[in-house]
């Protein structure tokens, strides 16, 4: 699909794993081994980030998600909208955290950034395309409703926009 003037472009569900390209947070060269973020505790180590203890006198680094959540710059955005989340919000909210948590216990790096409220709805943000995708994914298998992604390859951002009216 093309991307419009803006660089956004509307991909169907099974076209967005293809379309995730580069992430300016992911650090551009290998990190010494071990590597512990200061922020959250994560480990670098065999070349991913996952969840352990560093030794003694480990190398330390901001993780790329803890860069993002520092800069306040998130890599997916989920919005719920619709008559459906007043009266289910904390059901749906729920559901987006069960998924963050799902994920983040194996890829330390998938993260909520922050939950607002909206006049219409809840927007979510999160620290990487991946996650804004599984939860709207999570949200629509388990309600309906009808779900749209907008990815913009240029920066590496996706906007999943679900909404359900009743």
């Amino acid at each position: 699909m093309k991307a419009n003037r803006s660089g956004w472009q509307t991909i169907r569900r099974e076209q967005l794993m293809d379309q995730v390209r580069h992430d300016a947070y992911k650090a551009k060269a290998k990190l010494p081994e071990p590597t512990r973020c200061p922020d959250c505790g994560a480990v670098y180590t065999k070349g991913r980030w996952t969840w352990g203890t560093a030794p003694q006198g480990a190398h330390e680094e901001r993780c790329p998600a803890c860069h993002r959540i520092h800069d306040r710059f998130p890599a997916g955005y989920v919005t719920l909208g619709g008559g459906f989340v007043a009266a289910h919000r904390d059901e749906l909210l729920a559901r987006a955290h069960n998924v963050e948590s799902r994920e983040k216990g194996e890829h330390p790096l998938e993260r909520i950034m922050a939950v607002e409220d909206t006049g219409d709805g809840v927007l979510l943000t999160t620290t990487s395309v991946h996650l804004a995708r599984a939860i709207g994914d999570a949200v629509a298998d388990a309600y309906k409703g009808e779900l749209e992604y907008h990815y913009n390859d240029a920066e590496n951002l996706l906007r999943v926009n679900w909404a359900r009216a009743r």
